[in-house]
């Protein structure tokens, strides 16, 4: 007795509506109808970022494994990441040239949080801020404020000495660390002598400060500083000038420092400056970044979330701010990507950092974020278009090799098993329409791109999904062999015929994700397309070939043994002639 099994109709509209939905989404999302290329195919982007001075074979490298895992996190978009020489490393990204992957790849990445103990928007003074009814315009920071008179060489300094603004000096920058060393009594103070540039061990090379706000001690307690700044960081504060067209600066932010930088919004063309304590909590204290809409909210924002002493500091931070206006700035490489305030004690270590985001700005941040900071400085990135690698009747040959091949695959079908032979043609066609919605959705979702040894993977699916109407079509005929009917047969034959195709699945599975996993570049490639196909072929043996077979053998054609059906008596072997003897006259034969 056939053992009851799910309504094969069912279960076949249920494939198709969700197959609809799946092209309805690429539709609805304004996707491309086209697969995204990899570098053989149609080319991409070079940068080439060359470092500054001689950084070890060691750094240089691990800047190399940082970078790759910025733009090929999924090591599905196949970009390439090499080094040359001792201080070069070359980007190969697939695809046009775009300004977010550029800054993804030569962004250093240095996230740190501060408080804010002044703005534009106060008066800054030492000790105390009194709010102003305007701020004070970015363009003249003298307006509003006083500067201390430049000291002459014969002056003695007090104990609070101040900032002079000279030609080199703060108001050409957008983010400076200003060193205040009070000189002995018996030294005289100087223009110069108050705004030496002293870059720190951990900061980026190439920057030019020119003064620390406090000396360049380290700043004990920065929770205590910013309510009371010294009198010569907000000296410098107020000598200072952000650049008027938004443009970072070039930036030594060392987190032991207080900081004089700002933040720039583009929508309205203005910057804001701020004085910030020295940095209370660094990128490294994160274990995750993503980018994400939060519920009932339509802006991209990038989420961060701390580790434990990450979390610690972060809970410290919002119980001192929480009831207050008191802001925290999130600074990205010195500038100032958000200054909000606390609006809530928050103690589970995680926290947004929100502002005109695009999906892809946010994508970029966070992931340059995700991955760490750069341990070497980069000079300017060169970047240029490349064309593919390998000729374009290279994929032509090889779309004309996979379409032969499953030609042949379909001939030889229809041939052997005659009307089942309709079910191996739909199923493919199956297979192959779920195939390519899934390559159109990672090639916008996960960065998929199709490439030479991509197309390979995928042909050699058609062989993995014959493979499985092979064995249980046999399974089928050796249950029919023995004398049942189609409709038990199927049920019967799809038992171990599963189980076959189980573990030979498996298998598959287990080679695409050793490729996957310990491959790079192309290889890696080959094994995602091995790995996605036998998933597919998976699903369209369980959701549509039995389903389909299970449904056809309802019918009189195949279930009577038509000659045709391919499960006929002489199809299956069992309408062979019996051979008999002619008993002799009088006897018994």
């Amino acid at each position: 007795m056939a053992a009851k099994s799910a309504r094969p109709g069912r279960t076949l509209i249920t494939f198709f509506v969700g197959l609809g939905i799946a092209y309805g989404l690429v539709a609805i999302a304004g996707l491309s109808w086209t697969p995204e290329l990899g570098l053989d195919l149609q080319g991409g982007t070079r940068i080439t970022l060359i470092a500054k001075g001689n950084p070890s074979a060691t750094n240089l490298e691990q800047a190399r494994s940082i970078i790759d895992q910025r733009v090929n996190g999924s090591g599905v978009s196949e970009a390439e990441v090499v080094t040359q020489g001792g201080n070069i490393i070359v980007v190969e990204i697939p695809g046009k040239t775009r300004r977010d992957l550029v800054e993804t790849v030569e962004r250093q990445a240095q996230l740190r949080f501060r408080l804010v103990a002044c703005s534009d928007r106060t008066t800054c003074t030492a000790g105390a801020e009194t709010p102003v009814d305007t701020p004070v315009d970015p363009a003249n920071p003298g307006e509003g404020v006083t500067i201390p008179p430049t000291a002459s060489p014969t002056d003695t300094p007090t104990d609070t000495p101040t900032a002079e603004t000279s030609p080199s000096g703060s108001a050409n920058r957008a983010g400076v660390s200003y060193e205040d060393e009070t000189p002995s009594p018996t030294e005289s103070a100087s223009p110069t002598e108050s705004a030496t540039a002293t870059p720190s061990e951990g900061a980026s090379e190439g920057a030019t400060p020119t003064a620390a706000p406090d000396g360049g001690k380290s700043v004990d307690d920065p929770l205590t500083w910013y309510k009371s700044p010294n009198q010569k960081a907000v000296d410098a504060f107020n000598a200072f000038t952000c650049p008027a067209d938004g443009s970072p600066a070039n930036v030594v932010d060392d987190p032991k420092k207080p900081l004089v930088s700002c933040e720039y919004d583009p929508e309205t063309g203005t910057s804001t400056k701020y004085l910030m304590s020295a940095a209370l909590i660094e990128g490294t204290d994160l274990d995750d970044a993503s980018a994400q809409i939060p519920q009932n909210q339509v802006q991209y924002v990038v989420t961060l979330d701390f580790n434990g002493e990450g979390t610690k500091t972060f809970t410290k931070i919002s119980q001192a701010l929480f009831g207050s206006e008191d802001q925290f700035a999130i600074v990205l490489d010195g500038q100032v990507l958000s200054a909000p305030t606390m609006d809530a004690v928050i103690t589970d270590g995680r926290a947004q950092i929100s502002g005109n985001f695009t999906q892809q700005s946010a994508s970029s941040l966070a992931t340059s974020l995700k991955y760490g900071a750069l341990p070497i400085a980069f000079q300017d990135p060169s970047t240029e278009t490349i064309g593919p690698s390998l000729a374009g009747d290279q994929l032509h040959t090889g779309l004309v090799a996979g379409a032969l091949g499953l030609g042949l695959v379909l001939i030889y079908c229809l041939l052997y098993y005659r009307g089942l032979g309709i079910v191996v043609v739909s199923s493919l066609l199956a297979a192959a329409g779920m195939t390519y919605v899934l390559v159109l959705l990672l090639s916008e979702t996960a960065g998929f791109t199709l490439t030479l040894p991509g197309i390979a993977g995928l042909i050699i699916a058609v062989g993995i999904t014959a493979d499985s109407f092979i064995i249980f079509f046999e399974r089928i005929r050796d249950e029919m062999r023995e004398g049942r009917t189609m409709r038990v047969a199927v049920e019967m034959g799809w038992k171990r015929a599963r189980v076959t195709r189980l573990a030979a699945q498996v298998v598959s599975l287990l080679s695409a994700s050793v490729l996957y996993i310990f491959a790079t570049g192309a290889v890696k490639g080959f094994g995602f397309a091995l790995g996605l196909s036998t998933l597919v072929d998976l699903a369209i043996l369980f959701w549509f070939t039995k389903p389909m077979v299970t449904w056809l053998g309802r019918f009189t054609f195949f279930n009577s043994g038509h000659r045709l059906s391919g499960l006929s008596k002489e199809t299956l072997g069992m309408d062979a002639p019996t051979t008999g003897r002619t008993a002799p006259a009088g006897g018994k034969a």
